[in-house]
């Protein structure tokens, strides 16, 4: 007999003292295109499946 999940409950915890992580990576590419990033990591992983 198979179980239905109707309801799942999520708890987290927070830190207000921390630095969150994603604002060390857009110092690093601030002068660069979000976009064209974007873009450039599709192509790549793309290649990545042809030469498969």
């Amino acid at each position: 007999m198979p179980i239905e999940i109707k309801e799942l409950h999520i708890k987290i915890n927070v830190n207000e003292g921390s630095k969150p992580a994603a604002s060390a990576s857009k110092s690093k590419s601030k002068d660069e295109d979000p976009v064209a990033e974007c873009v450039a990591q599709i192509m790549k992983i793309i290649e990545r499946k042809k030469e498969r």
